[in-house]
C-alpha cells in the first residue's frame, strides 16, 4: 500500500496568522518528501533479502534502521498541520484536565518551553499509565518519541517550519503557532 500526501492547501491565503503561503509551501513539500521516501522504504523492504541482518551493515537492516525516520516524519507532520487552525473551541472535557494540572497557561509555556529546548517536536500528550497530561521535547522524529501516549498537540520546532517567515527566531514563531492552534481538533483527540 502506498502512502498519499494529505493536501493542507486550506491553510494557505491568510487562514493562519503570521505564516505566509511562501512558508507553509515549503513545509508542504518537506512532509511530502517524507512520504515519498517512507512509499520507497516500504517498496525496497518488500523484496528485500531479510535472511541475513546485522549490525555493521545490510541492506534490509539499513532501510530497517530508518523506517522510522519518513514515517513517524509523516504523521507528526500530518498531526502538525492537523492541529492548525485558530479555532478557540477548546471542549470542557480537555480544559478541565488542563485545570487539574495548572491550567491550559501553565501547560501551553510548557510547551513553549519545550520547543525552545531546540530543533525538532514539542508535544502535548495524554500519557497512558498516569492519565494526565505531560509536555515532551524529541529533538529527532525518529528517536525519543514516548510510548503509551495519545498525541494530542504536535508542535514543529525544526528551523523548516519557520525560517522563511522568521529567520531565526523561534520564539516568535512559537507564539504565532500558539494563535493558530486548532482546539477543536486538540478536544477531539482527546475525546478519542
Amino acid at each position: 500500500m502506498a502512502y498519499a500526501a494529505k493536501n493542507y492547501d486550506h491553510l494557505k491565503g491568510g487562514a493562519l496568522k503570521g505564516f505566509s503561503d511562501s512558508q507553509l509551501e515549503q513545509h508542504f513539500t518537506l512532509y511530502k518528501g517524507y512520504i515519498a521516501k517512507l512509499n520507497e522504504i516500504e517498496e525496497k523492504l518488500a523484496v528485500a533479502d531479510n535472511s541475513k541482518p546485522n549490525y555493521s551493515f545490510n541492506e534490509y537492516s539499513e532501510l530497517k534502521r530508518r523506517e522510522a525516520v519518513p514515517f513517524n516524519g509523516s504523521f507528526l507532520h500530518e498531526l502538525y498541520f492537523e492541529n492548525l487552525g485558530a479555532n478557540a473551541t477548546l471542549s470542557p472535557v480537555l480544559l478541565k484536565a488542563m485545570e487539574a494540572q495548572g491550567g491550559k497557561e501553565k501547560i501551553l509555556a510548557d510547551l513553549k518551553a519545550a520547543a525552545l529546548c531546540g530543533p525538532g517536536w514539542a508535544l502535548l500528550t495524554r500519557n497512558h499509565r498516569d492519565g494526565k497530561l505531560h509536555t515532551y521535547f524529541i529533538a529527532e522524529h525518529h528517536l525519543g518519541l514516548p510510548i503509551e501516549q495519545d498525541i494530542l498537540l504536535v508542535l514543529d520546532s525544526w528551523e523548516h517550519a519557520f525560517m522563511v517567515d522568521y529567520g531565526i527566531k523561534r520564539p516568535d514563531y512559537i507564539n504565532a503557532f500558539m494563535e493558530n492552534i486548532n482546539w477543536g481538533e486538540v478536544s477531539r483527540r482527546f475525546a478519542k
